[in-house]
């Protein structure tokens, strides 16, 4: 199962009357956007949050995956769509409470991926139409969504608590919400239980800066984040460095990198004399795989700092 947000705005309403999302294949100078070229990943069972205007208003479920629709092909009600155009049906389920994407954004900045986020950094959406969602970002909008439009029944008040169970029987949000987080941090938790694994074979089962070997104080740190990569590259073991909770934290924040050499890089905001707290050696040199340099190579620009 994938994830996606689609950036909707005057479209939407005549989408979901349709039950529908749909694309050009190119644009009038014959490019063809990769945000619309994203539909042909869609699948039977994928799921879609709909943005429209700063706001997720709809969770929709693929009911097919994509398609190539011609005019001679399209049903009666879709005969104005363009020649050739890309089209996924969906089954739409509407949020009774809409959610902001700029009033919850510092929850949601840190899961954004550099590369094709549905999101600028000042909140507002990305031109565009389809972006893919990872897995962390889509159990946090899950997380605000359902704070928002599942509802809890206040004893104290049984009048509005008999409103609030009939309108949570009819939610379809809920079953849908919950079978969808219990996928996707399924999906996690095996996704990094293999990593795990896999790096521990590959650095010997120690910290490959100090060489510690005491399991429960060794975690499998990424180069590019699980927020960053695609599904092949969140269980590669070579993207990802087998180190002790401290060089563990430095290198997820950026504070040291490694080079394609496997030399040590310390970032200039740590202070030489307080190298010998850190257990970190500017001389140090790292055992690497041939397999670890092009994502050394994309922390070091991307992380480090």
């Amino acid at each position: 199962m994938k994830s996606f947000v689609v950036m909707q705005g005057e479209t939407y309403q005549e989408e979901r009357e349709l039950g529908i999302i749909w694309s050009l294949q190119q644009d009038s100078g014959g490019q063809v956007p990769h945000s619309w070229l994203r539909m042909k990943e869609v699948n039977e069972g994928d799921r879609i949050f709909h943005y429209v205007k700063g706001n997720i208003v709809a969770i929709s479920v693929a009911k097919t995956g994509c398609q190539v629709i011609s005019k001679s092909s399209a049903m009666e009600n879709q005969k104005h769509l363009a020649d050739n155009s890309y089209l996924v049906e969906l089954e739409y389920h509407e949020l009774e409470e809409p959610l902001n994407i700029h009033s919850n954004f510092n929850e949601i900045v840190t899961l954004l991926p550099i590369k094709y986020s549905p999101f600028q950094q000042d909140g507002n959406g990305n031109p565009g139409y389809l972006y893919p969602c990872n897995e962390q970002l889509v159990i946090k909008l899950l997380e605000l969504i359902s704070d928002l439009n599942i509802y809890q029944i206040d004893v104290e008040q049984l009048e509005l608590a008999i409103g609030t169970v009939r309108r949570t029987e009819r939610n379809t949000l809920i079953p849908m919400i919950a079978e969808m987080e219990s996928e996707v941090k399924l999906m996690i938790r095996k996704g990094r239980k293999k990593f795990r694994e896999n790096l521990l074979a590959l650095w010997e089962n120690k910290c490959a800066l100090c060489d510690i070997e005491l399991p429960d104080l060794l975690l499998a740190s990424p180069s590019k984040p699980w927020k960053d990569s695609t599904h092949k590259e969140r269980i590669d073991p070579y993207n990802g460095v087998l180190l002790c909770c401290n060089h563990d934290a430095l290198y997820s924040k950026g504070y040291i990198a490694f080079d394609g050499g496997g030399r040590l890089h310390i970032s200039s905001s740590i202070p030489e004399e307080d190298y010998i707290i850190y257990n970190i050696n500017p001389k140090k040199k790292i055992s690497r795989y041939e397999e670890n340099k092009p994502y050394f190579k994309w922390h070091k620009k991307n992380i480090f700092h």
